[in-house]
């Protein structure tokens, strides 16, 4: 039992660096930010510091960065698809 909480926790802290660095890439690029989370499923916590929610949700499995225009068409000039090529390689590769 012991090895399986420290291989998630562990999991969960490697999920939190590399989705930190799309994060930060995103900042860099300008890019608005929706959602930045730890694991997948339900919210567990949630918080909100200016336009961006921070959530630890139920399933340790993931992570990801929701962006502006990331999926959807966007006419917001901050959005994922406005910015340069390089940038959003930059963020994508971070």
């Amino acid at each position: 039992m012991t090895t399986a909480l420290v291989a998630i926790i562990v999991f969960g802290l490697l999920v939190l660096i590399h989705e930190s660095g799309h994060f930060v890439a995103a900042k860099l690029a300008g890019i608005k930010i929706h959602e930045f989370a730890i694991g997948m499923g339900p919210k567990l916590l949630q918080t909100r510091k200016g336009e961006t929610a921070y959530s630890i949700r139920a399933l340790p499995l993931g992570g990801y960065v929701r962006m502006e225009g990331e999926d959807e068409e966007s006419d917001d000039p901050r959005s994922f698809n406005s910015r340069p090529v390089l940038a959003r390689i930059a963020v994508i590769f971070a």
